[in-house]
């Protein structure tokens, strides 16, 4: 009986894990593929032959066009899209709920209680707001890669294609500087905020279901773009809405603009992120997010305040922790590895390759291991700068005011009156000040002369530290700055800390400067090589401009288990009441606990799809090879954090907000019929 449950137990494992078995019993004998390198096609190289021998679909180029003229860039780092011809433009609320603010009236709670412009004359201005429209592409490769001066050359072409378009254009670098475009963009300056939904709703499960999945949130925000004159562009270019959504399986395409991606790094520079960067920066993260996390906790009538810090450096620290875990996968690590050994196989057999690239490799050795040297003890000090407490604020303010020759006492009185009036936060000076000697001490070795210094005197004890300042004592700081007692204040420990970590910048940085220039020549030509003998047959890396993803909808295996395709808003619900209906995570507000007998709750709220996304796809359209938006990326599962250096669709998943979930929305809860009225026109 004990053998027949063992046979059927592998069977199982060997039907619904078969990719988690192979990782863990064939890592040691893994191969890497060009597909290792993603599918972030750029609009002027598309894979049309791949395509259509894969799903039966090629585009025209009427269509190309008109797709990735639909798709916008956001100023501030995310993407969107046009969905209507009169300028309706659809992103993340997560991509411009930073604005939200700005355009808010006395009385109002944007991010609370949301906002919808029931007409066009209530629309508003979001300040300093822009979206860029790819219009043209151009092929600048022969001129740039033949001038005696590159960036002379890309600076004289960038203007150059200025003056004689009338666009924002800028020279794209791709394959490590062998391919260079010249994108052209369209801007539009007046963005103003047609609907966004609530905090609550749009970041359900916050911080605890970032990268995650399944997921049951409705990320979404509706904008539009004004002209000159202050009117709603029309445009000929937008994705219409499908109110019918996709299904498991149908092809679909995200357009946008992922960020950056280390795809075609070297897998010595692999090596060096894994064991310096990444546990010095994972470390800052940690420690901020603890700071903050516990503020939260404690001062719940501080939501607002700090909730915020809490989302925005709980995913910093999470997209690290999942690139730092791919960085230590077996399975990675040897497709990395075995990438590289093929590429120098095929340079060493090759009289010229080997000639042109093979001294590339012992080069790259020799100057991370240098760079391995001193580069965590630079890294702990500039990011130490970040851990700004408000008395480390007022200290930084006094040393410049000290050595100004054109000080007074009246200066000085009115200096400390504006420093010393405003609230300080003792509480969470002192929690970030732990957490700068936290990351010092995980980052410094034992006998680092500041780390002996903040033993031996204070027992790395922040809150003693700051009690043995003068900055703790108005009075008599302002007596030092009005003597120039200049001994006094350069002994103070936090004048001292702020001194140290200058100086180790500022004697660090001539060396990282030298060794990064060698490195990054060395990168180049590392690139170069891979493009002499692969060609353009693989994704180029993420550059913060846009692209197009081939993908589908598809479940996956997660946790021991099947991630569902859709998830819907029964799920939601069940989140709200499954925790007691506590307002963080998965609580709701007033109007979305109240919709609940009137929601559709089998309609799809949320699904995952095989799209290649990474940080800065936020606010891209899903469409079906129709051009209609059936989804909108706001995030990726945990697995997708392996992005950064490879791609592995077996588990690396999109996530978006369904087109049917966003309708089921706008119809049920906010009654938005001026907008339902202008997606749905067809």
């Amino acid at each position: 009986m004990k053998n027949i449950l063992l046979i059927t137990l592998f069977s199982f494992l060997s039907l619904q894990a078969q990719t988690e078995m192979q990782k863990i019993f064939q890592s040691d004998k893994a191969e890497y593929s060009l597909n290792d390198f993603g599918k972030m096609w750029t609009f002027d190289d598309l894979p049309i032959d791949y395509w259509e021998t894969e799903y039966g679909f090629s585009p025209n180029e009427e269509w190309i066009d008109d797709v990735m003229k639909s798709a916008l860039q956001f100023g501030w780092g995310c993407s969107g899209a046009f969905v209507s011809a009169n300028g309706l433009i659809m992103s993340n609320h997560h991509c411009a709920r930073g604005g939200f603010v700005s355009v808010q009236k006395e009385g109002e709670d944007i991010l609370k209680n949301g906002f919808y412009a029931a007409e066009l004359e209530e629309e508003r201005r979001i300040p300093n707001l822009f979206v860029d429209q790819l219009v043209e592409i151009w092929d600048v490769t022969d001129k740039i890669i033949n001038s005696d001066n590159k960036k002379e050359m890309i600076d004289s072409l960038e203007a150059q294609f200025v003056r004689e378009t009338g666009l924002t254009c800028r020279v794209v670098n791709l394959y490590n500087g062998n391919k260079f475009s010249m994108y052209g963009y369209k801007r539009y300056n007046d963005i103003r905020l047609v609907m966004a939904p609530e905090f609550q709703i749009a970041s359900t499960g916050w911080d605890w279901d970032n990268f995650t999945y399944p997921r049951y949130e409705l990320d979404f925000a509706f904008f539009r773009a004004y002209d000159e004159n202050g009117k709603p562009v029309n445009v000929e270019n937008y994705f219409e809405w499908s109110e019918k959504g996709t299904e498991e399986d149908e092809l679909i395409f995200t357009v946008g603009r992922p960020g950056s991606t280390e795809r075609l790094i070297s897998f010595r520079e692999f090596e060096y992120q894994r064991d310096i960067r990444y546990p010095v920066y994972l470390s800052m993260f940690d420690e901020f997010y603890n700071v903050y996390f516990e503020l939260f906790q404690k001062y719940p009538e501080r939501e607002s305040e700090l909730l915020n810090q809490v989302m925005g450096i709980g995913n910093g620290k999470k997209a690290y922790l999942g690139e730092y875990k791919a960085l230590h996968d077996s399975y990675v690590r040897n497709r990395k590895k075995a990438f590289e050994d093929d590429l120098r196989k095929k340079i060493s057999s090759d009289d010229k390759l080997e000639e042109k690239y093979s001294h590339i490799f012992p080069a790259l050795d020799l100057a991370f291991n240098e760079l391995s040297e001193f580069s965590a003890e630079f890294y702990a000090f500039r990011l130490g700068s970040r851990f700004n407490s408000d008395y480390s604020a007022i200290a930084q303010k006094a040393i410049e005011l000290i050595n100004d020759s054109a000080k007074s006492e009246e200066k000085i009185n009115k200096f400390i009156e504006e420093e010393y009036d405003k609230n300080i936060d003792e509480e969470k000076s002192i929690k970030i000040t732990q957490a700068f000697f936290n990351l010092l001490e995980r980052s410094l070795s034992n006998d680092h002369p500041v780390i002996i210094e903040l033993i031996t005197n204070y027992e790395m004890n922040a809150a003693e530290f700051l009690n043995r300042s003068l900055f703790k004592n108005r009075e008599e700081l302002k007596t030092v700055l009005i003597e120039s007692d200049l001994e006094k204040l350069n002994n103070d420990p936090l004048v001292k800390l702020i001194n140290n970590s200058k100086e180790i910048i500022a004697r660090l940085n001539p060396k990282l400067n030298e060794v990064n220039k060698t490195i990054d020549d060395l990168t180049k030509l590392y690139g170069e090589s891979v493009f002499a003998v692969f060609g353009d047959k693989m994704s180029p890396d993420a550059t913060s401009t846009l692209r197009i993803s081939d993908g589908k909808v598809k479940r996956y295996e997660y946790n021991g288990t099947l991630a569902q395709p859709f998830t819907t808003f029964y799920g939601l619900y069940d989140r709200y009441f499954g925790f007691g209906k506590e307002s963080y995570p998965w609580g709701l507000t007033p109007n979305w606990a109240e919709a609940y007998d009137d929601i559709n709750l089998s309609t799809p709220l949320n699904f995952a799809s095989t799209n290649d996304i990474v940080g800065g796809n936020s606010g891209s359209s899903i469409i079906n090879k129709n051009a209609e938006v059936i989804g909108l990326v706001f995030d990726g599962n945990m697995e997708s954090l392996y992005g950064n250096f490879i791609f592995l669709p077996e588990t690396n998943r999109a996530v978006a907000v369904d087109s049917r979930g966003i309708i089921e929305a706008l119809k049920k809860v906010y009654k938005a019929e001026r907008l339902l009225s202008e997606l749905l026109e067809k």
